[in-house]
């Protein structure tokens, strides 16, 4: 069976084993447990993370109530980190903590840069991956500022669904800006 880093990449451009053996050289297995933080708010953030196994969210909390807001989930063969942090080098302004165990592979901000100078197909694929992460965030803001909580709700359970029957719907509240009765009762429609 393929790597699934493979797998991903090659949703792209495809890779000789050759190449595939030298990008996958350049990242490190991790894993952690359920509960446990990957990036809290403050930290210098080093790696990138492919999920391998598992599922995370990132949130950020309100200072002057301590209220959590999610922003995103990751599951498998997805990619996490906190992206200012990691590209500016500069402190996380957010927490990455995983709802699961998880098995990830970490790449170092050096070695993105250096497989990207390196192997232009790693530098396509992460190019065009990130076009479509930029594109599916500009349909979450457009449907968090346009849309109804209804239409909001279902976009979600039809475009995550994998995610909606493994993320505690507090969570999933807190990714919609709505309150948790609210999904149950959209959830009981």
């Amino acid at each position: 069976m393929p790597h699934p880093l493979r797998v991903h990449i090659e949703s792209v451009c495809k890779l000789t084993d050759e190449e595939f053996e030298y990008i996958i050289t350049h990242f490190t297995l991790l894993k952690h447990k359920k509960h446990s933080p990957l990036i809290r708010e403050g930290d210098l953030v080093k790696h990138e993370y492919f999920v391998l196994k598992g599922c995370l969210r990132s949130y950020i909390t309100d200072a002057n109530t301590g209220k959590e807001f999610t922003y995103s989930f990751a599951a498998e063969n997805w990619w996490v980190s906190e992206r200012e942090a990691f590209t500016k080098h500069t402190p996380a302004t957010t927490t990455v903590e995983c709802l699961e165990d998880c098995e990830l592979l970490a790449l170092t901000y050096e070695n993105r840069i250096k497989l990207g100078r390196e192997i232009w197909k790693y530098e396509h694929y992460v190019s065009m991956k990130t076009n479509l992460g930029y594109v599916a965030l500009q349909k979450r803001l457009q449907l968090m500022i346009m849309g109804n909580t209804k239409e909001r709700f279902e976009n979600f359970v039809e475009q995550y669904p994998q995610l909606y029957r493994r993320v505690p719907k507090t969570l999933i509240a807190s990714y919609l800006g709505v309150s948790r009765e609210t999904i149950s009762r959209l959830y009981r429609k």
